[in-house]
């Protein structure tokens, strides 16, 4: 491996010896971060010697790990080599440019193509019945036969045109893939049960198709039902912004019945009129480019992936690269388990040849050899493990004014969750006002209740959006995935100090502030009463661990009941400083007596933190 791109070169300088003799000794080159077996490659020595030199120094690492220029240096300087760190001049010409959407329609080349659907909405609002009956209702039209496979993806045809449905479980895959830069989809179709109306899970789903800035179709389901009230449904959707076409807006509305399979047929020919007037385009006749739906391991086929063509056409034995995995297609499947030999743009299919399993959201690309292929998964992966030690940082209100100075943020996003709907408009009205010449303030998603994984989602699909909740925290699982995305999540209970904040950081201008970190989450069990007054909880550490001079915010339904100090904690009997998650223990807090069963207790602590501007 020496050598490689100019950068593990070896050198000649000359240095002074004990004896006074100048001599040549190498001077090994090495990039910001090497592999164990890359670094001993390079020296000519045993991996072992490698290892071993790096348990000396604390380091337990494997043949494969990966280690920075720092570390390689002590261990090559400690077995008598002399280094230096040459950071590797990325080689744009060997990298490929995909496309983005709008590149690939202005093609003078391109034709018109199938577009893409995603079905969103509330949990049981009928989005996996109307697939069901999209489906069936083509094949009963008179389809060719054969047994539907789950490939995340199925095309059917109507007047002689395709629709391309991606069969995903709503919009948070949706959100995932677009958070890996994927856009795939066109137009996005909004079921809402008539008999329901409008639910906080369909204000999401529209919340995130906004943010994609898709094309929207709204379902309106179950219109045969009992208690059914469209012109309910379509005054409420109204009031989120969609304004209905009947009602001179620029939103189509269907009425629809998935199960007596009612408007199908309206909605499929809605979905035709739509993509005819956006006039969605591909080449067909460039190599392909597309994006992964699903991807699994077969225990018989290995690695299998269905991706979606978007620009040019994947052919059997064409070379193949999926971020960091290659492959060559060795064969091609579609919806229906058929063998095809090409798939043309917005044609889902099932490739078979992959060397590994990629990522949901990955792109493909096709290339003209297997050199071209190798290289660049070999230069995709030097890339990874150095981006891996410097992940990219979401936007956060202590770097806000350093980015607008930067030309980075010309607007920020701002998902809001309260506790009440009075607080969201006031908080909402208060924070658009504070927009100006350089920044405007954008609300992506307001609601109430706790913040939820979801909301942690859009954020971080985003990257220049932060969350706000005013008297409300997030569940286990968005603390977590914020944790990971490392979105910004501020709190506050009163409304003068959030705006006055996010004006602060707008204009440079924010102190150093008290950040609370989160070490642990209970639930209340059982609740004990003590004479009149006095009362004590049972409970179960569900994550982190308790600990006695914590702070303690009592949470129901996301919503602040209680934020002080605790009085007791004990394990059976005994007073105990801290309990840890799997364990159960009893609690009393200062001036609070109000426990219900469900309630959620966040356990945390306050760190200053230093704002940095710059």
């Amino acid at each position: 491996m020496g050598g490689r791109a100019g950068v593990m070169n070896a050198t000649t300088a000359p240095k002074q010896s004990r004896t006074g003799i100048r001599r040549m000794v190498e001077i090994y080159e090495l990039p910001p971060t090497l592999t164990v077996k890359e670094l001993a490659d390079e020296l000519g020595v045993g991996p072992s010697d490698i290892i071993r030199e790096l348990i000396k120094n604390g380091v337990m690492a494997s043949i494969n790990q990966v280690i920075d220029y720092d570390t390689a240096a002590i261990v090559s300087g400690e077995l008598g080599f002399e280094t230096r760190e040459v950071v590797p001049i990325k080689d744009d010409s060997q990298e490929l440019h995909i496309p983005t959407k709008d590149e690939i329609t202005q093609d003078p080349e391109a034709e018109l193509r199938p577009p893409v659907v995603t079905i969103m909405g509330h949990v049981d609002h009928g989005k996996t019945k109307l697939l069901d009956a999209i489906r069936s209702t083509n094949v009963a039209a008179g389809e060719a036969g054969g047994i539907t496979q789950h490939i995340g993806a199925y095309q059917v045809e109507i007047n002689g045109k395709k629709i391309t449905f991606l069969d995903t479980p709503g919009h948070e895959a949706f959100t995932q893939m677009r958070a890996r830069g994927a856009q795939v989809t066109d137009i996005a179709i909004l079921v809402v049960a008539a008999d329901d109306g409008v639910m906080p899970q369909t204000l999401e789903a529209l919340s995130h198709a906004k943010a994609a800035g898709v094309s929207i179709i709204v379902a309106i389901n179950k219109i045969d039902r009992e208690g059914a009230n469209i012109d309910r449904v379509m005054s409420q959707l109204n009031e989120a912004g969609l304004i209905p076409e009947e009602w001179g807006g620029e939103t189509p509305f269907v009425k629809v019945s998935a199960k007596n399979k009612i408007g199908i047929d309206d909605l499929l020919e809605m979905i035709l009129i739509v993509s005819e007037l956006a006039e969605w385009k591909a080449n067909p006749n460039k190599d392909a480019i597309g994006t992964i739906i699903e991807a699994e391991l077969d225990k018989n086929r290995g690695p299998i992936a269905t991706v979606l063509v978007q620009n040019g056409t994947l052919n059997v034995k064409d070379y193949v690269v999926v971020g960091t995995v290659m492959g060559r297609v060795k064969a091609l499947m579609d919806d229906k388990g058929r063998r095809i030999k090409r798939a043309e743009p917005s044609t889902p299919a099932e490739i078979l040849g992959l060397e590994g399993v990629p990522i949901a959201g990955d792109i493909l690309i096709a290339v003209g050899d297997e050199k071209t292929a190798r290289d660049l998964v070999e230069m995709r992966s030097r890339e990874k493990s150095q981006e891996s030690q410097e992940a990219t940082q979401a936007i956060t209100l202590d770097d806000l004014f350093s980015q607008i100075q930067a030309g980075k943020v010309k607007e920020l996003r701002v998902i809001l969750k309260a506790d009440v709907q009075g607080s969201v408009e006031a908080i909402r009205t208060s924070l658009e006002k504070l927009s100006n010449e350089k920044v405007k303030i954008k609300i992506l998603f307001s609601g109430t209740g706790a913040i939820t994984e979801s909301d942690v989602m859009l954020a971080a699909a985003d990257r220049s959006a932060i969350i706000i909740g005013f008297n409300v925290r997030p569940d286990v699982a968005a603390k977590r995935a914020s944790d990971k995305s490392k979105v910004d999540i501020r709190f506050y209970n009163i409304i003068y100090n959030l705006i006055d904040e996010v004006k602060l950081a707008m204009e440079g201008m924010l102190e150093p502030t008290f950040q609370d970190v989160t070490d642990g989450y209970a639930e209340v069990r059982q609740v004990f009463k003590v004479g009149k007054s006095d009362a004590f909880a049972g409970l179960f550490v569900t994550d982190g661990k308790l600990l006695r001079g914590d702070k303690v915010r009592v949470l129901r339904n996301g919503t602040v009941m209680y934020d002080g100090g605790v009085s007791s904690l004990k394990r059976f009997k005994d007073d105990v400083r801290e309990v840890a998650a799997g364990y159960e223990c009893g609690i009393g807090l200062e001036d609070f007596n109000d426990f219900q069963e469900g309630d959620s207790l966040e356990f945390y602590h306050k760190e200053q933190v230093k704002t940095l501007l710059n």
